[in-house]
């Protein structure tokens, strides 16, 4: 069994995932008003998308904890991950805010980073041996 096709490695890269979502979310909830004066973003937006981001994270680690784990609610991941970068990148487009540089690189961070994590968990989840329960 390969590095890739093992559980243990397509578990560690949802923790990866449930940490950036922290990472993430945390500033954006405990410093929305100080975060949406730099980056030029609205503070609900911050807070909105932090308090989102603090559950996603709740739930990507439930989700890693199962064993086996479950390949429908990791492809959910996989979708979630993708349409997150969808929305960052269409949130710049969209031309209704005016985000400082240090927002739009704040966005596109973010969208970068979860389409990385939507690749490696998409490869690892076709690769990946989960053994049956019994």
């Amino acid at each position: 069994m390969s590095l890739l096709s093992s559980p243990r490695f397509l578990q560690r890269v949802l923790w990866v995932d449930a940490a950036s979502c922290v990472a993430v979310g945390v500033p954006q909830v405990g410093l929305s008003a100080e975060l949406a004066a730099w980056l030029h973003l609205p503070a609900a937006l911050l807070m909105g998308t932090g308090v989102f981001l603090l559950a996603y994270a709740a739930a990507v680690l439930w989700i890693a904890a199962r064993d086996p784990l479950p390949r429908r609610l990791v492809g959910v991941i996989v979708a979630g991950n993708l349409a997150w970068a969808v929305g960052c990148v269409a949130l710049l487009a969209a031309g209704g805010l005016a985000p400082t540089w240090l927002g739009v690189a704040w966005v596109m961070a973010q969208a970068l980073t979860v389409l990385v994590l939507a690749e490696v968990q998409w490869f690892a989840l076709r690769k990946v041996v989960i053994q049956p329960a019994w």
